[in-house]
């Protein structure tokens, strides 16, 4: 099978993600199918989808993320695979919102990219049954004042191991490796925040494409208003680890951009970025509970 082809490079010339891709199509790293074309870029568009600078910078969260509960019980030696359904111990996680925020910071307001969609699909579980690292989500949205924002809709969507969005996006031609995804939403999904302002997604961790640090969108609506689009970004040293050792993922390679020369959390202060950096921890069943306080009104 040949290698993905980019319009953009010489027609002789292979790209490191491209040949991890060829492997990845001849079944040597677990996949939904195999085989899987490239991404497209057509017209000299940008190579990444979200090649827009942050419309807005504000400083960090000076609160205290509260971080998963050190007496829990003891993590797993790996993390897991199989997607959502692995986490078999859910019932037993931390909650990582324990301790109060004593100063809240609106969050740096970035571009939503042409990778959205109009869908808001109310559901917890968004991976459609997608292989990959089990992540459970928790987003808790907080005004300036650290008041949770009971009841605020909160919209997340992100790619799947390979690093493809899904849906009918304003960009198919860009955003999705497979145009046959159009017509799924896997990793995408809409839940209302509770009382404590925490909405909770079962998911799993993203792939990487060019030009972007690992990510997932995110956009808050209060009162049917959207009051706030960002990006959640994992630590870095988590990222590397996942796309050297994890069966899902190794196969890859190695993300080709940082945060510091990401075009959205790179152009952030660098004293501000923790503000969307996810804490996280990895659970006894091997999944990876990832938690952030975001103040967005």
């Amino acid at each position: 099978m040949a290698a993905p082809t980019r319009t953009d490079r010489d027609a002789l010339s292979v790209d490191r993600r491209d040949v991890n891709r060829l492997l990845a199509a001849l079944c040597l790293v677990p996949l939904l199918g195999c085989g899987e074309d490239g991404l497209d870029e057509a017209d000299g568009a940008a190579p990444n989808p979200d090649g827009a600078a942050p419309d807005a910078m504000a400083e960090a969260d000076a609160g205290p993320d509260a971080g998963p509960d050190p007496d829990a019980a003891p993590a797993a030696d790996a993390w897991a695979t199989g997607g959502t359904a692995a986490m078999a111990a859910k019932a037993s996680y931390p909650d990582p919102f324990t301790a109060a925020a004593m100063a809240c910071a609106l969050v740096a307001t970035t571009t939503e990219g042409p990778c959205t969609t109009e869908e808001e699909l109310d559901r917890e579980d968004v991976s459609e049954g997608w292989e990959g690292l089990p992540v459970r989500l928790g987003l808790k949205v907080v005004d300036t004042d650290c008041n949770p924002l009971a009841g605020a809709l909160v919209k997340i969507w992100h790619t799947n191991h390979e690093g493809s969005y899904s849906g009918a996006t304003p960009n198919n031609g860009m955003c999705l490796l497979e145009q046959d995804y159009s017509a799924q939403n896997f990793f995408r999904g809409a839940r209302v925040a509770d009382a404590d302002g925490v909405a909770w997604f079962d998911t799993c961790f993203p792939g990487w494409y060019r030009g972007r640090a690992v990510h997932i969108h995110f956009q808050v609506f209060v009162g049917g208003v959207s009051t706030r689009v960002s990006q959640v970004f994992f630590p870095e040293a988590i990222t590397a680890e996942i796309f050297t050792d994890h069966p899902t993922y190794s196969g890859y390679g190695q993300p080709d951009t940082v945060f510091a020369n990401d075009n959205i959390i790179g152009r952030i202060a660098a004293a501000d970025q923790p503000a969307l950096v996810l804490d996280v921890a990895r659970m006894s069943d091997g999944a990876m509970l990832a938690s952030k306080v975001v103040t967005v009104a």
